[in-house]
């Protein structure tokens, strides 16, 4: 396909979810987020709160070297939580690419599932750096829109999980998931996908335990996470918000996917302010796990832990590569 002057190409939701695989892009994030964090220009994003409980985010990036990655984008988001009661899904929103030579308008696609994609994978990516090598068990924390791509993310990362329990405040909708995930047909014979009650009971036996959740008061206790766990948080995106307690972020060492989460996630402001970890105590960054500036896992028995906020580069890199296969198509 060609790109028309006066005609930017709509991508369906269909088409993005046709063309991206969990694998596909966490080796595209792994093979060029240090390149892209080099050029992309990526201001702080934009957070307005539009009601007491909603909000609207947007987030621009544009490349300062057309030769590599000739594009502007900026990805528009609401944030609805109150969404679940409607059946509607609580994050909504358009990625738009336009070019950096022309500023042509190249392309718009569904931010939602764009998202969904991408932070998944960065957490799958993470988990390449943080978790154990034998990890058996995932114990998947909400069962939202964001859990069966979390699930997906991890089991391409640790093709080594052979069992994953999903907990959500309302069990029905974990059991509901787990049986969704199932009847897939997508993935190994053996593994097994359960939904679970109690998640003091479960979340000890996780190898990896991944939170994508709304909650502003503390899911996982730091007390309960077995020796050589990786813990890997999602939902927060403001001080406000957390899912863990300060006793995970204590015995864990923690990374972060950027800079922004020392500033926009409960987990990590809340442990600062109160004094149980300092800034210069956070293990690295997602980038410097890559690069290899620093180092990730340790030994068996550390705990881990990674924060993720989200980022404009993961953003481009991941409407990147949508485009450019599409085109190709």
């Amino acid at each position: 396909m060609s790109s028309s002057s006066s005609s930017p190409f709509f991508i369906s939701t269909e088409t993005l979810c046709s063309i991206l695989t969990h694998k596909t892009l966490i080796d595209h994030f792994q093979s060029n987020l240090p390149k892209a964090s080099t050029f992309l220009q990526t201001p702080i994003r934009h957070h307005y709160s539009v009601s007491p409980s909603s909000s609207l985010l947007l987030m621009p990036s544009w490349s300062s070297s057309p030769s590599y990655l000739p594009y502007i984008g900026v990805k528009l988001v609401t944030h609805f939580p109150q969404n679940s009661a409607l059946n509607l899904p609580g994050v909504q929103g358009s990625y738009v690419l336009f070019s950096s030579t022309n500023g042509q308008t190249l392309a718009s696609m569904d931010s939602t599932e764009l998202t969904l994609y991408r932070t998944s994978c960065v957490s799958g990516l993470a988990s390449k750096y943080l978790a154990r090598d034998d990890s058996e068990v995932l114990v998947m924390v909400g069962a939202g829109a964001m859990a069966p791509h979390l699930i997906r993310a991890h089991l391409s990362a640790r093709p080594s999980l052979r069992r994953v329990l999903i907990w959500n405040r309302t069990v029905e909708k974990a059991r509901t998931l787990a049986q969704k995930l199932r009847e897939s047909g997508e993935f190994e014979e053996g593994l097994r996908i359960e939904g679970c009650e109690d998640l003091d009971e479960v979340v000890g036996f996780g190898d990896i335990v991944s939170c994508a959740t709304n909650s502003e008061a503390p899911l996982v206790k730091g007390e309960k996470l077995k020796l050589g766990a990786h813990l890997d948080l999602v939902g927060s995106f403001k001080p406000s918000m957390m899912e863990c307690d300060d006793d995970a972020i204590r015995r864990g060492t923690v990374f972060v996917d950027n800079e922004a989460a020392l500033v926009e996630a409960g987990e990590l402001v809340g442990a600062f302010e109160r004094g149980v970890i300092g800034k210069d105590e956070i293990g690295g960054d997602l980038l410097q796990l890559i690069r290899g500036d620093k180092i990730g896992r340790t030994s068996l028995e550390h705990i881990t832990v990674f924060k993720s906020v989200g980022s404009a580069v993961v953003d481009m890199l991941a409407a990147q590569l949508v485009y450019e296969t599409y085109i190709r198509g």
